[in-house]
This record gives C-alpha cells, structure tokens and sequence, in this order.
C-alpha cells in the first residue's frame, strides 16, 4: 500500500525537531504537503532499499537519512515481535511484547542447559556482557555497572551503603516515585535517617521545590526520571544541578524512561542509575541494572551483599569482607543468568535501533495520542506538552481495571494503574495501531 504525506505529517516532524522526511519510492506527496515542506525547511528523501533485509537500515553516508524512525520502519520491526500480527501492544510501561532475538537468546541458555548440564563460566560471562549492554545505552563503562535481581534489591543495596554515622540524616525523594523505592527509604529511617517527600502537584514535580526541600543535610535525592502513573518526565540534569549544589547524590529511577528516553550519565551528571529490563528494554521479570558513578563507588560499602559483591569471588573467603573496587560489589548472589540471556538480547535491539532516533520517535507519536484522544473527547492526565512526558499517555477512565480486561477482548494490550488506563507504545508501533486504541477506548467509555 502506498503511504500518502499530508501537510498534518510535515507539520508534525517539524514540531519534532525533523529537517526531513524518509519516503518510498513510490509514497505520494499531496501538493500542499510539498507547499508546507518548502515553507517550513523540511525536505523529502527517498530511501536506498539496496539492504532491505536489514528492518533498520541507515545509509551512513546521509545525516539526513539517519534521523528518524518511520511508519514503513515500525511497520517492518513489527515482525521482530510474533505477537504484533493479532495484537495492539501499547502497555510497554508495564511489559514489552516477546522478541524473537529474545526467545532465541532463552532457548540458548535452554540448550546448553540440557546439553551441556553446567556451563557456569559462559554462563556467567553472557551477565557480563548483558552489563556491557546497558553501559552501552546509557554512556557507562562496563566497571560501572552492578547486577540485581530488581530495583527494590537495587535500591536497597544503594540504601544500605549509606553511612549511618554520618550528619547528613535527610532522604529527600517525590511522591512520584513508584512506591517499592519509597519503601526502602522508609524501612531505613530505622537507622536514623529521616525521609521527605517532594509533592505531586497536579501530576508533576516543580523543580523548584527541589530547591525548598533539598539542603545541607540531604545525603541522598532519590527521583524518577519518568513518572509511571501519567508519563511525566522531570529534566534530570536540572536536578542534579540543584541536588550537587547541597552536597546530594543523585539517584534516577529509569524504569520507565530507558529505552525509550536518550540518557547519557555523564552528560546529566547523574550518580546512581537503575532500571530493570522488562518494559521498554524487551527483555523479562527478574533482573535490573545499576549505574555507580566511578567516582563514589569506593565510597559505599553495602550492608546489602554477597559472594558476587566481592573482588574475587571464588575466593571463598568466610571471615572478612572484600568490597570488589567497582560496581561489581553491589551484586550480591548468584547472578539471574537465564534473565541475563533474555536482557542482553533485548537491549541489543534498544542499541542497533538507537535511543535518540527512538525518542524522537516516541514525541511523534505521543503528540499523535494525545490529539487523537482530546479529538475523540477522552480526558489526558499526561503533561500534554511531550517534551515533559515520556511514553505513557494516561486517559481517566471510570473503572481501569475493567477497561483494559475490555481492550484486551479486542486483541488491545494497555496497562491500568491507579485512576487510568496507560498508552505506551514503542518504536514499533503506528499510528493506525493508535487510531485503533484511541477508537476502542473512546467506544468502551460510551457503554
């Protein structure tokens, strides 16, 4: 089928930041698309089929060409993930959809399982390797990264790191935050810390009460990059300039940013960073990542260890501690291993397609959501400027649970929480795919 370009698409890469638009050989262009693309700068480029085996090629030779992700690409990555053949897939904040690349990572482990009995040393070097993967996502080294089975363990290792004997007393942290790292911080006011909250104010976070809250005393911001309930994403790098200049560390809660957000430590000046892999990272439950900053690890001594925490494990000393002298030493047991298969195939997607041409992909089509949803009369509680939003786009429903069971009978996959039913899509969904949802749910709220 023929794609035809209207002046609504030109308008909306430029509102993306685009200077050009990818095109097949045989799209059709309207006139007044052409006349509001010599109005805006914007220019139409045909794509170099000659590799089109390959569902993300780039011609490296043309920066234009490299930008963007289009309707044709989602289109063909699509069949990277069997189930988008029957079924609309926008719950990617809760879980992404099963990649082929993914199972075939899984049933590798399986078969060296089965055929090799115990394989510990590829086992264990595949977890290695999947740490490499998420350093490479966010602009870490390798000897920043620390291993876990989730974010709660994530965290409460970092937690446990804290020095109790020092002045600093205060956990500065948002009631954005999904609630298991909240948890935590409130399990170690045991200890004499003392934890405050940064308010929700109308589902975000004002960065300028960081600056009423945060002081002297915080030894430790905690902060979602991504609010999990409406999509709202806070500026990272404005928070750590706020928190550093009290003497805070920073600690992000990417869960629901990485993968779909361009996150670069460095840059944002970040000092601890965790996500887990199951949402926009494709892979499965039980497994997260930590990023500490080089700098601080020698600093921290987590009450939160084991065997994999220390400089050389196989040591099997029993008597004393042995911090390893990076990240290492906030892993604590026998690594996830069959998770690890699963995750490091699933970021290697995330990598090959590529962060920044995903964001921008995902500003495309969450202003598409939220106009097609305020068009169809729905209610947005997501920020409906998209540069203060990450992928989800929250509508009110009367009953979520019950709206996303209707979705789900109509081959819908979206996520409930709280007062909402969430729309995330990914680089791999479409605009028609949202036109569905956006149909569908509008025709369930009429019942």
């Amino acid at each position: 089928m023929k794609t035809v370009y209207t002046a609504y698409d030109v308008e909306q890469a430029k509102l993306a930041g685009k200077d050009s638009i990818l095109i097949d050989e045989d799209s059709i262009i309207t006139t007044v698309a052409q006349e509001t693309a010599d109005r805006l700068g914007i220019v139409f480029i045909k794509k170099d089929r000659k590799n089109a085996k390959d569902p993300f090629y780039r011609d490296k030779s043309d920066a234009a060409y490299a930008k963007a992700i289009t309707e044709d690409d989602a289109i063909r990555w699509k069949e990277e993930f069997p189930i988008l053949k029957d079924i609309i897939h926008v719950a990617n904040c809760s879980q992404g959809p099963q990649a082929k690349r993914v199972r075939k990572a899984i049933e590798t482990y399986l078969d060296n399982w089965l055929t090799v009995g115990m394989d510990w040393e590829y086992w264990v070097g595949e977890t290695i390797k999947a740490k490499e993967e998420f350093a490479k996502l966010i602009n870490a080294h390798p000897s920043e990264i620390a291993i876990s089975t989730s974010v709660s363990e994530a965290t409460a290792s970092i937690a446990s790191s804290l020095n109790v004997n020092s002045p600093k007393k205060k956990i500065v942290t948002t009631e954005a935050e999904f609630p298991t790292v909240a948890h935590v911080w409130l399990a170690h006011q045991k200890y004499g810390f003392k934890v405050d909250f940064i308010p929700l104010k109308n589902g975000e976070i004002l960065e300028e009460d960081y600056e009423k809250i945060v002081d002297e005393d915080t030894v430790i911001t905690s902060v979602t990059h991504v609010y999990y309930q409406n999509g709202f994403k806070q500026d990272i790098k404005k928070i750590a300039d706020i928190v550093h200049k009290n003497g805070s560390l920073i600690l992000v809660d990417a869960y629901q940013s990485v993968g779909t957000v361009h996150i670069d430590v460095k840059e944002m000046d970040i000092d601890i960073l965790t996500s887990g892999n199951l949402k926009y990272l494709l892979g499965i439950p039980g497994i997260a990542f930590t990023y500490v900053k080089k700098d601080i690890i020698p600093w921290l001594k987590p009450a939160v260890t084991g065997w994999f925490g220390q400089e050389n494990p196989f040591a099997f000393h029993v008597r004393y501690l042995d911090f390893a002298g990076d990240a290492r030493r906030f892993d604590t047991g026998t690594p996830p291993v069959l998770a690890s298969f699963a995750a490091k195939a699933g970021m290697e997607i995330i990598n090959q397609v590529g962060p920044k041409f995903i964001q921008d992909r995902i500003d495309i089509l969450s202003e598409y959501t939220i106009k097609g949803a305020l068009e169809r009369g729905l209610e947005v509680v997501s920020p409906i400027d998209v540069s203060k939003k990450g992928a989800t786009t929250a509508v009110k429903v009367p009953d979520p649970h019950d709206v996303e069971l209707q979705l789900k009978k109509r081959n819908i996959i979206a996520s409930a929480r709280g007062d909402v039913i969430r729309i995330a899509p990914h680089f791999f969904t479409t605009k028609s795919d949202l036109d569905v949802v956006l149909d569908q749910l509008k025709d369930i709220m009429k019942k």
